[in-house]
């Protein structure tokens, strides 16, 4: 028997072969991009590092992540004011979710079960029961909400208003406010860090991330950034994310084109990678040694290698992409 493999085939056949022989079922791991201007998903094969589907979706696709078994992927169609539930491996829409206006960014409890939606226009949390398919609270926020994170014991929910400057922790069980939390000019972004001990809230405007601890509110740092080259006012923080470790965090620096190398234990800036224009959100794939970059005015992926620290392949995708998840 004879194989004939093509440029960018070996390791996808080594995989298959591997998964053949231990009786196992072949999956391709994917990268799924959103598309803000053309209301579609790229889908991204990690193994040839290219897009094999495009797939429509509702008016201006932002937020995007995976039920925790992934057998749903929901989406902020945020012209479309609703949460799509889509099957990922048909493309199918198939039911819409309550959100309140102008979804764009959420989180999904630990649970499996809650959506926590970030209602731009309305300045409120709507948390969203996706089994019942019906909205169990809405929150009043700060002015624009944003950013939203859950803590890993799903205690904990942030929200992040652009216009208030603040970071809004609520309490999951009785779905109120518990503290508000002053961060700099524009807040964006929201993790949880250091085993859900530490928050980490990124500042488009104020050019900074702040990290607080979790048990006092206090903060602990506020990391600011400088590339050489580029003008203070276009390093502008937005999406982040942890290697598995949680020893380093990558910032997408926005206008900048940079992506920023942290080390998430002494709050230094190690390094700068240069990506495409616009950096918004990222992805890891599963083993956390290739990151995704969705770049909005470019219209493309930038892949980094996470060992090297250097970008490796860029990939074109759909209109302004936006958000990015991990299908494994």
């Amino acid at each position: 028997m004879m194989f004939l493999l093509g440029k960018n085939t070996h390791k996808t056949f080594t995989a298959c072969l591997a998964a053949c022989l231990l009786g196992a079922p072949v999956t391709a791991e994917e990268i799924w991009v959103t598309n803000e201007k053309d209301d579609t998903i790229s889908v991204i094969d990690v193994a040839t590092l290219e897009v094999v589907r495009t797939i429509p979706t509702g008016d201006r696709p932002r937020g995007i992540t995976f039920s925790h078994d992934h057998k749903v992927v929901y989406i902020c169609a945020s012209d479309s004011d609703t949460v799509q539930v889509m099957d990922p491996d048909t493309g199918e829409i198939l039911f819409d979710l309550p959100s309140g206006e102008d979804p764009e960014q959420f989180v999904l409890h630990p649970d499996n079960r809650h959506l926590y939606i970030a209602n731009e226009d309305d300045a409120i949390t709507t948390v969203v029961d996706v089994v019942s398919r019906t909205v169990v609270a809405q929150i009043d926020v700060g002015i624009e909400p944003e950013g939203m994170a859950v803590s890993p014991d799903g205690k904990l929910a942030i929200t992040t208003s652009e216009t208030t400057n603040m970071a809004h922790w609520i309490d999951t069980e009785t779905r109120e406010l518990v503290a508000n939390t002053l961060v700099d000019s524009r807040p964006r972004h929201a993790e949880f860090a250091a085993g859900g001990t530490q928050l980490w809230v990124s500042a488009e405007i104020g050019g900074t991330v702040s990290v607080f601890d979790v048990e006092t509110k206090a903060e602990l740092a506020k990391i600011d950034f400088a590339v050489k080259g580029v003008h203070p006012d276009r390093v502008q923080p937005v999406g982040f994310e942890f290697d598995g470790e949680e020893k380093t965090a990558f910032v997408a620096l926005g206008p900048s084109n940079h992506v920023a190398v942290v080390n998430a234990e002494t709050f230094e800036v190690e390094q700068y990678i240069l990506v495409g224009r616009r950096v918004w959100h990222m992805a890891f794939n599963s083993d956390k040694s290739l990151l995704f970059t969705t770049n909005g005015v470019s219209g493309d992926v930038t892949v980094i290698d996470v060992a090297k620290r250097e970008a490796i392949n860029t990939i074109k995708v759909g209109r302004f992409p936006w958000g990015a998840a991990l299908r494994p």
